[in-house]
C-alpha cells in the first residue's frame, strides 16, 4: 500500500462520518492505493459507532479503537503501528486542513531531486494561507524560539496538524518515544532530526472551525507540552537516553 493517513479522534462524534468521507473523496483525487486509519481515543460520545459507521461504507477506511483515552500521541502511535502504507501521514480529525494538502505532500517526499523523509504542514511557510486567531500565531512564534533554542531545529512549525514520514522512519520513531500528550510532535520530529531524517515544510491552507482560540487545548495543556517539550530535551541532549 502506497499512503495511509492516521487520524487521532476523541470526541469527534458530531462530525467524523462526513469527515472520513470527505478525506476519503479528496485523496481519491489522486491516490487509489490508500487507507484511512481513524482512532478512537477513548472518546465519551459516538465517536467509535460513527467511524465503525464510516469503515461499513468504505473499504479503504480501517478503524482503531480502545476504552481508555489515553492522549493524541498514542492514538497516533496506535494508528501508526497499524497503519501499512509505503508512507504513513498524520491529519486532524476536525479538518481545519484539508487531506488534499497529501497530494504535494507525497510528490514532495518523493521528489529525486531535493530528496527528504518527512514532510510537514508549516503555517509560517511565506505561501501558507491561514485564517487563524492572533493567539495562536504568537504561541506558534513563541513555540519556535523556543525548539530552535533547545534543539537547534531548522523547521519553524512542529504542531501543525498535518505530516507524512517515511513508513518505516516513523514506525521506528513511535516505538521510541515516551510523550503521550500534544508535545509528541516535537518528540517526533526531534527523534527524526537525531536519526538524520530530512525534514521539508510545505505550504498550508488553514480554514479555523473551531470557535475557541485554542480549540480544545487549555492552559494546562499548553504547560504540560511545555515541560514534556523540556523533558524531551533533556532525555534526548543531556541524558542521551533514546
Amino acid at each position: 500500500m502506497e499512503l495511509s493517513i492516521v487520524i487521532p479522534s476523541y470526541n469527534e462524534g458530531e462530525h467524523i462520518y462526513d469527515n472520513l468521507m470527505e478525506m476519503a473523496s479528496d485523496i481519491e483525487a489522486f491516490c487509489t492505493d490508500y487507507e484511512l486509519v481513524p482512532v478512537n481515543d477513548g472518546s465519551k460520545d459516538n465517536t467509535a459507532s460513527e467511524i465503525n459507521r464510516a469503515a461499513q461504507a468504505h473499504p479503504h477506511i480501517h478503524p482503531v479503537s480502545y476504552e481508555d483515552n489515553r492522549g493524541k500521541g498514542q492514538a497516533v502511535k496506535a494508528g501508526v503501528l497499524a497503519s501499512s502504507g509505503k508512507y504513513i501521514g498524520f491529519l486532524d480529525a476536525d479538518l481545519d486542513l484539508s487531506a488534499k494538502h497529501f497530494d504535494a505532500f507525497l510528490k514532495r517526499i518523493k521528489s529525486e531531486t531535493e530528496p527528504c523523509n518527512v514532510v510537514i504542514g508549516s503555517k509560517m511557510h511565506k505561501d501558507s494561507k491561514l485564517d487563524y486567531p492572533p493567539i495562536r500565531k504568537l504561541f506558534s512564534f513563541s513555540f519556535y524560539v523556543i525548539l530552535k533554542v533547545l534543539f537547534g531545529m531548522r523547521c519553524k512549525d512542529t504542531q501543525t496538524g498535518i505530516k507524512l514520514f517515511d513508513g518505516a522512519l516513523i514506525k521506528d520513531i513511535v516505538s521510541k518515544q515516551r510523550v503521550k500528550g500534544y508535545a509528541f510532535d516535537v518528540e517526533q520530529l526531534a527523534l527524526a532530526s537525531h536519526s538524520k531524517g530530512v525534514i521539508a515544510e510545505m505550504p498550508i491552507v488553514l480554514e479555523y472551525r473551531r470557535g475557541e482560540s485554542f480549540g480544545r487545548i487549555k492552559m494546562k495543556d499548553i504547560w504540560k507540552m511545555f515541560s514534556d517539550t523540556v523533558g524531551v530535551w533533556w532525555n534526548l541532549r543531556m541524558k542521551k537516553n533514546y
